[in-house]
């Protein structure tokens, strides 16, 4: 049974003994019998001033003083003593009043006190009363005085003690006091033992407020605990970040238990079967403290700094979770354990000695541990014990929740991953796919369209030269007739053949089959020569051609054949497209670009614009300008003579330009050779 002794207010000046021979000490003497002061003070008038201070004064160690100095005037003794006793384990703790007279308020002899322990163990202290006690109650009187007594050092020679009874158990005890001996009166016992039951309403009183306190107390504790489970319950579900959530979790969980510290340590194991190990085997494992709150600094993050680290090897403190089968570990004060506890410095526990060390755990693996320390000793209780563990619960729960959400994130992320590529390539596959499908689309309507004019030029030589086969057999046809069929099947022979020969010619030049053969010729010669073969179809169209020649004759190294064709294609497309009474210039010139030689032929005429939709197939074979007038031609010209320039590693391009307030346009073909080939010095 706990008990706890309070001092009263005046108690804590020295008590003088009353001056007195050495002769006396050890006599009884005999005082006057003050208890016949009933003439002036009976026995019920006594009873009714206990009374009447319980029912005016409110239920706390002042109303106990109250009474010991009305029983220590009534009775004429020294010190009157009134101590409550615990009845139960759930009671509140004892109370002790002192009342000591004025005349021993100073002590000039203090070599004449001496213990109560020693008073216990020497003196017959305790005195029956009225009728015989029984072990118990002498036995309660014996621990009143101790409680009672323990801070009054006074040489106790004569005690007159009884235990007041409040529903059939001992709630208190009165003692009577004397500092010499003395011989206790029938009547003093009488008078004792009739104010008892007022006594003991009065301790009732006072334990009943003091164990209501407690209560409310307690209460107050439980609502701080359910307060913070709710806290912590809903912070679990919150969306906070891992490391906050047990930052906020060990703050709150040591400030409701009045902690001086809190520290969350969790264990990261080098051996992850550890789990399956036999049990009190120390782990390897590395502790780092995650989160720390300090009741000097509150607002201290561990964000701040760095966290601190050690091995469970060489703390003996957290080891005793392991060896103790993961029970708390509970130290009170780690000053009486000096010499058998070992603990990293970390834990300061000479400044911070009472010690709570709960485990964090889940399916029998421990993850952590919650630590509360104090600065002074402390008696860790089992609401206390019971508080950290639903604690530790819910924290287990959420880094286990953590640590799987976190696994689920990862292997979603990488699903994911792995999903966005396939849905990528998939759509990649399927643009492509896309692209060989418009390809595929575009080359069967280019087929087909080559199909169609392959026909058409194919068929309508081949009608013609019927025809003229046909009316060269017809009888009696007159020579001149004859002469004219026999031109029209030379002609249409000659435009199958020329045909014939561009497509072989285009064959030949896409399979690359062969390399072109060069030669140096002159540029200004040339040009004209192939522009003067025109002069019969610029004056059946009223045209003129212009040529804007070097001074001074280029030369460059090309294929002969092909050079040729590729102008006399250039210069055909100009007089075939030009509108009447117009000017086709011809521009040759020298260019260096990029340390390379050379020559560019731009030819230009006037006549219906190309749309950029056309640029993009005009060099096609068998594709022909929209709109228009209808031209004769096999629609191979452009596209041979880009394969031509292709052959001689050139370039070529058309750009056409609208003239201003006109519907015609100025159509350019750029031509871009080089002027030595690669194999040759300039």
């Amino acid at each position: 049974m706990r008990s706890l002794s309070k001092s009263v207010p005046g108690m804590k000046k020295r008590l003088s003994l009353p001056p007195q021979c050495p002769d006396d000490l050890d006599r009884p003497q005999s005082y006057p019998l003050k208890l016949m002061q009933h003439q002036k003070e009976p026995t019920l008038q006594l009873v009714q001033k206990i009374n009447h201070i319980i029912a005016n004064n409110s239920a706390t160690t002042l109303m106990l003083q109250e009474i010991a100095r009305l029983l220590g005037d009534a009775f004429k003794v020294d010190c009157c003593c009134l101590v409550t006793v615990s009845t139960s384990e759930a009671s509140a703790e004892s109370i002790a009043v002192n009342w000591c007279s004025d005349e021993y308020l100073a002590m000039p002899h203090p070599s004449q006190l001496f213990s109560t322990d020693q008073l216990l163990m020497d003196l017959p202290v305790v005195q029956c009363a009225a009728e015989p006690f029984t072990i118990e109650d002498i036995s309660t009187i014996q621990n009143s005085l101790v409680v009672g007594c323990q801070h009054l050092p006074l040489p106790i020679r004569s005690v007159l003690a009884i235990p007041t009874r409040f529903a059939g158990q001992n709630n208190g005890v009165i003692s009577l006091i004397k500092f010499q001996p003395y011989n206790w009166s029938e009547s003093e016992k009488e008078l004792l033992n009739f104010v008892e039951s007022s006594c003991a309403i009065a301790f009732s009183q006072v334990s009943q407020v003091q164990l209501i306190a407690a209560q409310q107390q307690d209460l107050q504790k439980s609502e701080q605990h359910q307060s913070l489970i709710k806290q912590l319950t809903i912070l679990s579900r919150s969306n906070l970040e891992l490391n906050q959530m047990l930052q906020l979790a060990i703050s709150s969980t040591a400030e409701s238990l009045q902690a001086d510290r809190g520290l969350l340590i969790l264990l990261k194991y080098t051996d992850p079967l550890f789990r399956t190990q036999p049990k009190k085997q120390i782990p390897k494992a590395k502790a780092t403290i995650v989160a720390e709150w300090n009741r000097n600094t509150p607002s201290a993050s561990k964000s701040d700094v760095a966290p601190q680290s050690f091995l469970i090897s060489e703390c003996g403190l957290c080891q005793r979770v392991f060896t103790d089968s993961g029970k708390a570990v509970i130290i009170d004060d780690s000053t009486d354990l000096q010499d058998t506890l070992t603990a990293v410095s970390l834990f300061t526990l000479d400044v911070l000695p009472a010690v709570l060390l709960v485990p964090l755990e889940n399916q029998g693996k421990v993850l952590g541990f919650i630590v509360l320390q104090q600065a002074t000793a402390r008696n860790w209780q089992l609401p206390d014990l019971n508080l950290v563990e639903m604690v530790c619960a819910q924290m287990s729960n959420a880094i286990i929740q953590s640590q799987t959400l976190r696994q689920v994130q990862t292997l979603v992320d990488e699903r994911t991953a792995k999903l966005q590529s396939s849905l990528e390539l998939q759509a990649k596959l399927h643009e492509k796919t896309r692209q060989y499908v418009e390809q595929l689309r575009e080359l069967n309507h280019l087929k087909d369209e080559f199909l169609s004019n392959m026909s058409d030029r194919l068929r309508y030589p081949l009608t013609n030269m019927q025809m003229s086969i046909k009316n060269l057999r017809l009888p009696g046809i007159q020579p001149d007739r004859q002469a004219r069929y026999m031109d029209i099947l030379e002609q249409e022979c000659t435009k199958e053949i020329n045909l014939i020969n561009d497509l072989l010619t285009l064959q030949k030049l896409e399979s690359k089959q062969e390399r072109p053969q060069f030669e140096t010729i002159d540029l200004n010669t040339r040009i004209q020569a192939l522009a003067s073969n025109l002069n019969a179809k610029l004056a059946a169209k009223t045209l003129s051609i212009n040529l804007d020649l070097p001074q001074d004759s280029l030369k460059i190294q090309t294929e002969l054949e092909s050079f040729n064709r590729i102008l006399q294609e250039l210069l055909t497309n100009a007089c075939t497209y030009s509108e009447p009474e117009t000017v086709i210039h011809v521009q040759a010139f020298h260019r260096v670009e990029q340390l390379i030689d050379q020559v560019i032929i731009k030819v230009t005429n006037i006549g219906r614009g190309i749309s950029e939709e056309e640029a993009t197939y005009i060099f096609d074979r068998f594709r022909r300008g929209k709109g228009g007038r209808w031209t004769p031609g096999t629609g191979l010209g452009l596209a041979l003579a880009k394969s031509l320039v292709q052959h001689l590693n050139g370039a070529i391009a058309v750009e056409s330009t609208q003239i201003p307030d006109s519907q015609q346009s100025q159509v350019c073909f750029t031509l871009t050779l080089q002027q030595f080939s690669d194999e040759s010095e300039p």
